[in-house]
C-alpha cells in the first residue's frame, strides 16, 4: 500500500498485431527511455497550483517527456506516439461541456465556466493502463464533486455518463473503425463523488497537452486508465449504468467497474505486476497494487461485492 504525506485513510484494448508491431515497441522504448523521438508534446501554458499532500503519493514523479509522449488515445490512432504525433490538429479553444439528463443545473458550461470559483491543486496520481504499464503523474484539478455539486443531480440520478469530443477531421482515429464513437465512460454516483476522483485541466505545472487529454479530463487513481476519460464534452446524470465503451467493443474482457485488481487476470495477459514508464528500458517490473495502491480510501465503495463479477 502506498503510504500518503498525511494519514487520512482515505476492447479489446490495444490490438495485438499493434502492440508487437515494430513500431509500437519502438515508441514504448522512447517512453521508457522519454526520449522525443516520435515529436514533441502539444503545446502547453503555465498552470500554477497548490500541492496538496492530502492526495499526493511520496513517489517521485514519471519524467514528464515520458508521460506526455506515451499515451492510450485511441482518437488519434493506436500506438503509443499517435497522440503526440497528430493531436496538434485537436482544437480546444473554445471548448464547453454539456451538463444533461437528471441535473437541476442543466447547460452548457465552458471551460471558463467550469474553472469559476474553483482552486486548482496539484495531486500526484498513481495511474495504472490495463496493458501493464504504469506512471506517477502530477495531475492539476480539483475534486469531480465540487462540479457535480454545482450542477446539483436530481433525485434519482445514480451514475454519471462521460462522453469524449468527436471531431473526426481532426482527430484520425475516429476516421477508423477502431472503437464505437464517441467515447463513453460511466462512474456510480459515489465514485464520482470520492474526493480522489479529479476533474483534471493540467499536468507538470502547465496546461493539458492535447495528447494528454486537453483542455479537460478525468482521472480516477484506483481504475485502470480508460475509466479516466478524456477531452470530455458531455456530462449526463442518469439513472442506470451507462455501457462504457470498452464494455461495448469486448464485454468479455472489459467490464464496467475496471478496478484495478491484481488478482483478476485480463483473459489474454496476467495483472499482477507492472511496468513503470520512464525508467529505462530494463526496468524491473513491480507488484500491482489492489486498488492502485488506494485500497485504503476506496474499498469500502466495494463491500460485499464479487470483484471478480464485477471487474
Amino acid at each position: 500500500m502506498y503510504r500518503f504525506k498525511t494519514d487520512l485513510k482515505y476492447s479489446d484494448v490495444t490490438p495485438k498485431q499493434d502492440f508487437l508491431s515494430r513500431r509500437q515497441i519502438m515508441a514504448g522504448a522512447a517512453g521508457m527511455l522519454a526520449v522525443g523521438a516520435f515529436g514533441q508534446p502539444a503545446s502547453a501554458k503555465p498552470l500554477p497550483a497548490s500541492r496538496n499532500g492530502r492526495y499526493s503519493v511520496d513517489i517521485a514523479a514519471t519524467p514528464k517527456e515520458a508521460a506526455t509522449s506515451y499515451n492510450n488515445f485511441y482518437e488519434f490512432g493506436t500506438a503509443k506516439d499517435d497522440p503526440v504525433a497528430y493531436a496538434d490538429a485537436l482544437t480546444t479553444d473554445p471548448w464547453s461541456v454539456k451538463v444533461g439528463g437528471l441535473a437541476n443545473n442543466a447547460g452548457n458550461y465552458s471551460y471558463d465556466d467550469i474553472l469559476k470559483d474553483m482552486a486548482l491543486e496539484e495531486r500526484i496520481y498513481r495511474f495504472r493502463c490495463v496493458e501493464g504499464w504504469s506512471m506517477v503523474v502530477p495531475w492539476i484539478g480539483f475534486s469531480l464533486s465540487e462540479f457535480i455539486r454545482r450542477a446539483d443531480p436530481a433525485s434519482g440520478a445514480e451514475y454519471v455518463k462521460f462522453e469524449t469530443v468527436v471531431r473526426p477531421e481532426e482527430m484520425p482515429g475516429q476516421r477508423r473503425g477502431i472503437l464505437p464513437w464517441p467515447y463513453v465512460e460511466g462512474l456510480r454516483m459515489d465514485e464520482a463523488m470520492h474526493p480522489l476522483t479529479m476533474i483534471v485541466v493540467g499536468m507538470y505545472g502547465e496546461t493539458l497537452p492535447n495528447q494528454n487529454g486537453a483542455p479537460i479530463r478525468l482521472i480516477v487513481p484506483w481504475k485502470y486508465g480508460f475509466k479516466s476519460i478524456k477531452s470530455i464534452v458531455s456530462m449526463e446524470f442518469v439513472s442506470k449504468q451507462p455501457t462504457n465503451t470498452w464494455k461495448v467493443a469486448n464485454s468479455r474482457e472489459y467490464g464496467f467497474y475496471s478496478n484495478v485488481n491484481p488478482n483478476v487476470d485480463h483473459p489474454r495477459w496476467s495483472q499482477a505486476t507492472e511496468r513503470p514508464i520512464g525508467q529505462g528500458l530494463f526496468a524491473k517490473r513491480q507488484p500491482t497494487l489492489m486498488f492502485n495502491g488506494y485500497a485504503d480510501e476506496v474499498a469500502s465503495l466495494y463491500a460485499g461485492m464479487d470483484l471478480r463479477k464485477f471487474y
